[in-house]
């Protein structure tokens, strides 16, 4: 669902972990102005067991709400423009399985940061941009979300028949 493009909608996620550095640095006027540049007017931001709360978070042309947990984000990123997220490998795979474009934000204070592995992965293939909190303005400025190439999930019933035949259990042949 893509809306008109003065009234667009990014959605945030940290999934469970606590990522304050994220949240503020969407927060500040240097993200929501570029935000706003681009067409955004509504910010939801998912932002799991953090300190930060952006309860007083006001900026001209944009609606800012947040909320910490719930059981599940597919509303929440189905009805966004953008999603921008942590680099953990389920939301990664869940934003891409839907079809949105997402710019992950790798946590550059988790102890030997699988997450850029993973990131750099899935941007080299041109299913994503990656950044850190600091860089996240000028990413959203720089990237052209329109050449992201679309992820084609994987076909799970190559698996199970891979095992069937392994097993001797495919009666098909």
């Amino acid at each position: 669902m893509t809306r008109s493009n003065t009234n667009k909608q990014v959605f945030i996620t940290v999934g469970t972990t606590r990522f304050d550095s994220l949240i503020q640095q969407v927060c500040s006027s240097s993200v929501l102005s570029t935000l706003k540049s681009k067409g955004y007017s509504k910010v939801v931001l998912q932002i799991g067991n953090g300190s930060y709360e952006p309860k007083s978070v006001a900026f001209p042309g944009i609606k800012v709400e947040f909320f910490r947990f719930k059981n599940n984000l597919k509303e929440d990123i189905s009805n966004s423009d953008l999603v921008i997220s942590h680099a953990g490998a389920g939301s990664c795979l869940e934003v891409l399985e839907a079809k949105k474009p997402l710019i992950v934000v790798v946590n550059e204070n988790l102890m030997g940061n699988h997450q850029v592995e993973l990131a750099e992965k899935l941007y080299e293939s041109g299913h994503l941009y990656y950044c850190t909190p600091n860089t996240l303005a000028f990413t959203l400025e720089t990237s052209d979300l329109t050449k992201l190439v679309t992820y084609e999930c994987g076909k799970p019933e190559r698996f199970a028949h891979f095992l069937e035949n392994l097993l001797g259990l495919d009666k098909s042949n």
